[in-house]
């Protein structure tokens, strides 16, 4: 290993700072380089020898790892906060960031996090712009809704967001004559956005289940009475591979469903949820346990029984709990849910019926 480079990368929008250190720690080579996939290719093909390198999980990580992984004998990715923690000083640029990540992946002090393959974030890219335009959808709706209350104008909640009732909605305002035009305008364009906003998300939807890399898992995830079709979804593109969680507990820290913990001194103090979360999976597990209990008896007895002691936060962190610890078995052994039968409560049917829309 003696004539092994170690190679520490910052990566921003326009610039990448290198840092090239021999395993004595003599800095080889040290540069700024343009974003660009030609100037890192032409950089590695400089290089006197094999590599290992190492970069901090960023925005632009996908396609600075997929140009040098290939390039390199080892290439890791870092947890941001932990490289913080570990490399926090008091003075800061990006040759000295880059310097500090060739150190630690010297010395294998690199907190390495998890790299999904570029098939697998490809999908987990449409997913989550699905997401986004889910909720443009629903700002445009709770717009929509306070256009008119603005106004004074009276309408049906329940009906309001419906295509016929909204055209004749607009036909009515048009006979009001202290109607501002603007108004319907405004109205119109919002209506018309969501309703664009709700096809293209169905689109991503039909085409990420009949996805044949994810079609048998998410069936699969399905057949725990309570998980649709977005919940499964957001679980097997997030997790990626479930060996990697370890254990339930992981699972659930992994998911923020878990408060932070504080420790000094022989004293235990408890904070809020974690921030340190993958934040898609959360909003999708948290959802999906508001209406889980509907459809699932042991899901809506475990959400009773923490809300006669607690309140009702805790009783749908308590199912989202629940449903981790599911998922994961479910992921991890390769077959349908069978519940286990209890005293109270006879065994659920492997393939279970899922029709909430979580």
């Amino acid at each position: 290993m003696n004539g092994m480079y170690y190679v520490g990368l910052d990566v921003h929008k326009r610039t990448i700072a290198v840092c090239v250190k021999t395993a004595a720690g003599q800095v080889v080579d040290q540069r700024t380089l343009k974003a660009r996939r030609s100037d890192l290719r032409e950089w590695a093909a400089s290089m006197p020898g094999p590599w290992i390198g190492g970069l901090e999980a960023t925005l632009f990580t996908g396609w600075v790892y997929d140009t040098l992984a290939p390039l390199a004998q080892s290439l890791k990715v870092g947890h941001p906060a932990m490289m913080r923690a570990i490399g926090a000083s008091k003075k800061k640029n990006d040759r000295l960031d880059a310097l500090k990540v060739a150190d630690l992946v010297r010395c294998d002090l690199l907190p390495e996090c998890y790299m999904a393959s570029r098939e697998w974030r490809d999908l987990r890219r449409a997913l989550r712009y699905r997401n986004f335009l889910v909720q443009q959808a629903t700002r445009l709706k709770n717009k929509t809704a306070g256009l008119l209350m603005e106004c004074g104008i009276e309408y049906e909640k329940t009906k309001l967001h419906g295509r016929r009732y909204f055209t004749q909605l607009l036909k009515d305002l048009g006979k009001i004559e202290d109607t501002p035009y603007e108004l319907r305008q405004m109205l119109a364009f919002d209506h018309g956005m969501a309703r664009l906003f709700a096809k293209a998300q169905r689109r991503v939807v039909d085409r990420l289940t009949k996805d044949e890399r994810l079609r048998a898992r998410v069936e699969r995830l399905q057949t725990i009475r309570g998980v649709g079709q977005i919940l499964a979804l957001t679980w097997a593109l997030e997790v990626g591979e479930p060996q990697r969680l370890g254990s339930i507990r992981k699972a659930i820290s992994y998911c923020g469903l878990c408060s932070a913990q504080r420790e000094s001194a022989g004293k235990n103090a408890r904070g809020p949820i974690s921030k340190q979360r993958n934040k898609h999976l959360q909003w999708a597990l948290i959802e999906a346990a508001k209406i889980a209990p509907h459809w699932n008896e042991r899901l809506k007895a475990v959400y009773e029984r923490e809300l006669a002691r607690s309140n009702r936060n805790q009783a749908t962190l308590a199912v989202a709990r629940k449903l981790v610890a599911w998922l994961l078995a479910v992921d991890k052994g390769g077959k349908p849910f069978q519940e286990r039968a209890t005293a109270d409560a006879p065994a659920a049917s492997v393939g279970a019926d899922s029709k909430t829309g979580a």
